[in-house]
């Protein structure tokens, strides 16, 4: 078995001490950080948003191999800026005002990670005001917003509302989730996507940021 194939395994299984030395191994057997990232990482991370999406695992497996992929990457971070590498994007995510739930913002915060999408994380009970500052200070092409209360649902379209206001709602792709929110109240705001779960918000936002 590869030291690539091995990192995949043990991620998926959330072995994060493990996850740390093999990553430092690979590094020492000169194996590129990219190659680590993509191959070992990453790769492993869509497996587990895929078993997620079919329901094989669930929030805590996901959880376990986040905490293992981030400390993979605590080992491998300073490796992939030496190298040059940079994150295929940046999103601001948060949940919005009026909302102190985080499991799901994490959740997806973590996919996002997992398929090398830098996340600039706003926490819980975020405004208008405070995305739009977030945007252009961090340059973000994606904006994602979680609401998990039906009272605070419109939060996202009055996010939204604030990115025109302030006139950059052209410069980036908003996303929007969480339990009450449907794909019809996506559109209705004027949302550029939803999705259901995590692992399938974080195939969404590479497509954006591609096109």
């Amino acid at each position: 078995m590869s030291i690539l194939t091995e990192i995949s395994d043990l991620l998926q299984k959330g072995r994060a001490k493990q996850v740390k030395e093999l990553v430092e191994q690979a590094l020492s057997d000169g194996i590129a950080p990219k190659d680590i990232l993509n191959d070992g990482m990453i790769s492993a991370m869509m497996t587990v948003g895929q078993k997620f999406k079919n329901n094989e695992v669930y929030v805590p497996e996901v959880l376990i191999a986040a905490r293992a992929m981030t400390a993979g990457l605590e080992v491998l971070r300073p490796a992939l800026t030496q190298a040059g590498v940079k994150p295929v994007g940046k999103a601001v995510i948060c949940t919005v005002k009026g909302d102190l739930h985080d499991i799901g913002k994490n959740l997806v915060k973590m996919m996002f990670e997992g398929v090398g999408i830098e996340c600039v994380d706003l926490g819980v009970d975020v405004d208008g005001e405070q995305i739009v500052a977030a945007v252009k200070e961090s340059g973000a092409q994606i904006v994602c917003l979680s609401a998990l209360l039906t009272t605070t649902m419109m939060s996202q379209k009055d996010i939204i509302e604030a990115l025109k206001a302030a006139g950059i709602r052209e410069s980036v792709k908003v996303m929007v989730g969480g339990a009450p929110v449907t794909q019809s109240f996506a559109d209705e705001i004027g949302a550029d996507a939803y999705t259901q779960d995590a692992a399938s918000a974080a195939e969404v936002a590479l497509q954006l940021l591609a096109s």
